[in-house]
């Protein structure tokens, strides 16, 4: 039977919609006043990591103490074991990243009540393909990156899904009661950019968006398919992407415009991910 937890009224303040797809079986709740608080261990890469985004608890994996897991382990008062490490791939969730590293899914055991997992960006490249679509002139003085990129992103987020499908089985093995989250990316570009505040051209913006999306859905599809829940971050963070005012803005862009890595979460969008993530993980 999984542990499925039930904090204190009011110990979170969710700052944005949850968007919850399929859920596993009702499970044991948690009283909020026990002397032992639950377990959480969070699984990704830098988009969960929260690079430069205030203290660093790893050079290493550019790992902040305030990236979304630590805030919503704190808000549901969990203890928190943080393996996210920016650059990761599917691989690190089995192998040792940079040699020496221990394996993701080794900090998954019997005692585990909670494990969040964003990954799969990384697999597609997106970090690489992102820059290769800075257009230094508007259109069209320049060749549009998806004109000339072959869009294989499809087959390839079929084939990252299948691993995620394993890591999650794998997560289930290990730690037979604990709530498993596959949680999404938040949302960049929107449908349009906004060139050149973000020099990314329009028609490149919402091609990437678009990758995005898919790799989202795939997420989504594969919580479903292998009991356990998603969390949309990309939905209430629609409005607050790299094209948001710099006070809404929860993503940063080319040029980031609060402490953050180029295209990552900056500490608003940390905070209101957790807040969101906390929510969903209570309900």
């Amino acid at each position: 039977m999984e542990k499925r937890l039930r904090l204190r009224a009011g110990g979170v303040l969710a700052t944005a919609a949850v968007v919850i797809g399929a859920q596993t079986a009702p499970a044991m709740a948690y009283d909020g006043a026990a002397a032992d608080p639950p377990t959480m261990v969070a699984l990704g890469d830098s988009q969960a990591a929260g690079p430069l985004v205030t203290t660093q608890n790893s050079w290493d994996c550019l790992r902040s103490d305030d990236n979304w897991p630590s805030v919503a382990a704190r808000t549901i008062g969990a203890s928190l074991t943080d393996v996210t490490c920016s650059g990761a791939t599917t691989a690190d969730l089995t192998g040792r990243r940079f040699g020496y590293m221990a394996p993701q899914l080794d900090a998954v055991g019997p005692g585990t009540d909670i494990v969040t997992i964003t990954i799969g960006a990384n697999d597609l490249n997106l970090g690489v393909l992102v820059p290769s679509c800075m257009q230094p002139l508007p259109a069209p003085h320049g060749i549009a990156c998806s004109s000339y990129q072959p869009d294989s992103y499809t087959s390839q987020i079929d084939t990252v899904g299948k691993r995620i499908a394993d890591a999650v089985q794998s997560v289930h093995t290990r730690a037979p009661g604990a709530d498993v989250h596959l949680v999404s990316y938040l949302t960049y570009w929107g449908t349009s950019g906004c060139y050149p505040v973000d020099p990314i051209w329009a028609i490149d913006a919402a091609w990437l968006q678009s990758i995005f999306d898919r790799l989202n859905a795939k997420l989504s599809a594969v919580a479903a398919d292998n009991g356990a829940g998603y969390i949309d971050l990309a939905t209430p963070s629609r409005d607050h992407g790299v094209c948001a005012p710099v006070e809404a803005k929860w993503v940063e862009g080319l040029i980031p415009t609060s402490q953050a890595a180029p295209y990552h979460p900056n500490a608003l969008g940390n905070r209101e991910g957790g807040a969101i993530v906390a929510g969903a993980i209570r309900d």
